[in-house]
């Protein structure tokens, strides 16, 4: 049986022996929006809920609208150009528009990587277009700290715009249950200190905070407190199937429209599995989260709601970019130095995470529940070493070879990879 994986830009096949019963675990068809721009346009001057962007601007003398960074692919040319057209006809000078890339701890996205990240070319000169810089002091204004008595800092031109908006893409993530909507403030464009809290050891560790759980979720939580900090926040908040067409969109105040884009996506995306798999294929889910090997861990946690302790994850990412940032890379080489076990006991030791540590606290999650492969080809070996994981050069072999050694030959294959949201069944013997 061929298959395919979503895999850098161009996809990766794979022809699986006919031999093996091979399950394709992925979303049902979602209903596509016929008419993209023509929905948005639509969307922003007749809101489900509450009034048009138009009157929303009117009176206001600034604005400022975050967007994801460039490790999620927003369709951004679609949703700013109206956007920022009506903030102008409400009387926004657009000097006084900011669009403010949420970065968190994230590169700044500068150049062609900009322009390919806005999408358009339509955007009025004058407007101002910056990156999230999380460790200026001078960029951030101290708010109100959350219930958990995390400290609160943000990016001042977002709090003190006079109209404050948010674009984002939801979809299921290994952290925060779903990205998008508050998840583009907080981190997005939060201080480094704010962001090291909201991702310490202790909060992680509890089982709520995971894939598609929004419910006792402490980081979803205190997100939400920062949101609430803040005052009148509006979104722009859309869902996308597997080929990156536009199937949902909601825009009005955020946290209602969060919870209406993870309402719509669940219809579609949540995945039941009745009976755990020995084997389980996964990609990264293609360009942009699979640049890095540090977005790649996001793969081997969704993988965990299908495959039974002890089994084996397979990980098909391009890696095009290598690891990860420099303090990630540190970070690895002390997991791989020390060994989980001794890595996991010192972090956890830490109320603070170190720079990165998140995503490892994360990869150690998956391999304590099953051994992961890693078919990588961007990354070179002293890369590879770094990643904590086995890395083979031919993924197809190495498949073969665990199939033929493990015996059974039914394996789950996710061509989106983290796109996907895994559901064990109840009492199947799967990761939850």
């Amino acid at each position: 049986m061929d298959v395919s994986l979503n895999f850098g830009l161009d996809g990766l096949r794979l022809s699986l022996p006919d031999a093996w019963t091979v399950d394709v675990l992925c979303k049902r068809p979602m209903p596509v929006l016929a008419d993209p721009r023509g929905e948005i346009e639509n969307l922003l001057d007749h809101p489900a809920d509450g009034k048009p962007l138009e009157t929303l601007a009117k009176g206001k003398r600034s604005a400022c609208i975050l967007i994801c960074d460039d490790t999620r692919p927003v369709p951004n040319g679609i949703l700013l150009p109206p956007m920022i057209r009506r903030l102008i006809r409400a009387g926004i000078e657009a000097r006084d528009i900011c669009v403010l890339v949420a970065t968190g701890l994230h590169a700044p996205v500068e150049g062609p990587r900009l322009d390919t990240l806005l999408g358009t070319r339509e955007i009025p000169e004058n407007v101002r277009i910056f990156n999230h810089f999380a460790r200026s002091d001078a960029d951030h204004v101290n708010l109100p700290p959350t219930s958990g008595g995390i400290p609160v800092e943000l990016d001042r031109r977002f709090v003190e715009a006079e109209l404050k908006l948010v674009t984002g893409l939801v979809e299921p993530h290994f952290m925060a249950g779903y990205s998008g909507g508050r998840k583009v403030i907080a981190p997005g464009v939060c201080h480094e200190r704010t962001i090291r809290r909201l991702h310490a050891p202790a909060l992680l560790e509890n089982s709520r905070a995971s894939l598609g759980c929004l419910d006792g979720n402490p980081l979803h939580e205190a997100q939400l407190d920062i949101l609430h900090g803040l005052g009148p926040v509006y979104s722009v908040n859309v869902v996308q199937d597997e080929h990156r067409r536009l199937c949902f969109a909601h825009f009005g105040e955020l946290e209602e429209g969060h919870g209406r884009a993870v309402a719509f996506f669940r219809k579609y995306g949540e995945v039941t599995v009745e009976r755990p798999y020995t084997t389980v294929l996964t990609s990264a889910a293609g360009d942009p989260l699979d640049r890095t090997y540090y977005q790649t861990v996001k793969a081997m946690v969704g993988a965990m709601g299908a495959v039974k302790r002890g089994g084996r994850i397979f990980v098909a990412s391009a890696c095009g970019e290598g690891l990860g940032s420099v303090e990630y890379v540190e970070v690895q080489k002390r997991l791989v130095h020390d060994g989980v076990e001794t890595f996991h006991r010192r972090m956890l030791a830490r109320e603070c995470a170190e720079i990165d540590e998140w995503q490892t606290q994360e990869q150690i999650r998956a391999v304590h529940w099953a051994d992961v492969v890693l078919f990588a080809p961007g990354l070179d070996d002293e890369q590879a070493k770094c990643t904590g994981v086995d890395v083979v050069s031919d993924l197809a072999a190495a498949l073969e070879s665990w199939v033929d050694k493990c015996g059974d030959k039914r394996v789950a294959v996710v061509p989106e990879g983290p796109y996907v949201l895994l559901q064990p069944a109840e009492n199947t013997g799967i990761a939850e």
